[in-house]
């Protein structure tokens, strides 16, 4: 693992915290000793804090994403701003951890990033959409429901004939509404199916990936396929 912090008190305390819990971590302090470890010796899931002298975490986020490296990526981050949030995903980061953070929630979103990292792809790019031949899928295989179609294996989805560029956790979170189209799923249930965590009614993780979603999902003048209910969760249907 390596982790990036500039904030010494942070950097010693977590990883400390990182080795007691079984990773082996290599710390460094700023942006650019980052990409420089990750390029000498690739880690299996990076740990970056967004504001950090030099290069940023974004930064280093988003040259690793231009590079082709698809290596898991949490970001630790002071910014709670929705539009913060969105700005890490679109770097191409995985994850991110708001501060001041409990230690058990970075273990369990390292867990869940780690258990999703799929090494048949590894030299893919991160929680970025992967390509493949234009054929299209065998019926057979594809999930169908509000106008939304998807091919699991292929990892490709369309609402009507336009395919959309979804990231990882955006094509995960679209399979489960798809296959419980008309069901309303419940934050707990999507935080467990999802990350493999409840995160708590404090989290504003999914109402940020499902924003993201929604704009590339959505369509003018056509219907909203992602309904908010309020105090439940979410359902995908078309009014």
């Amino acid at each position: 693992m390596l982790l990036a912090e500039d904030d010494r008190a942070i950097r010693h305390a977590l990883e400390r915290a990182l080795t007691l819990e079984g990773y082996r971590v290599t710390a460094v302090s700023d942006g650019v000793e980052a990409l420089a470890q990750a390029h000498r010796t690739p880690p299996d899931v990076l740990v970056l804090d967004v504001m950090m002298p030099g290069i940023d975490g974004l930064q280093v986020c988003r040259v690793l994403r231009a590079e082709g490296d698809r290596t898991p990526i949490l970001m630790l981050t002071a910014l709670v701003e929705t539009a913060d949030r969105i700005a890490g995903l679109d770097a191409g980061a995985d994850d991110y951890v708001v501060k001041p953070f409990d230690v058990e929630e970075v273990f369990a979103r390292l867990r869940a990033l780690l258990r999703r990292t799929d090494p048949v792809t590894k030299d893919a790019p991160a929680d970025v959409h992967v390509h493949v031949p234009r054929q299209a899928p065998p019926p057979e295989r594809c999930l169908e429901a509000a106008g939304v179609r998807m091919d699991p294996q292929a990892r490709r989805a369309w609402r009507g004939g336009r395919e959309l560029e979804l990231t990882r956790t955006e094509f995960e979170l679209l399979e489960l509404l798809v296959r419980n189209a008309a069901i309303v799923l419940d934050h707990s249930t999507i935080y467990d199916r999802i990350w493999g965590y409840d995160f708590g009614p404090g989290s504003k993780n999914l109402a940020v990936y499902v924003g993201y979603l929604r704009r590339k999902l959505d369509e003018p003048g056509a219907p909203q396929l992602i309904h908010t209910v309020r105090g439940v969760g979410y359902v995908l249907r078309e009014d």
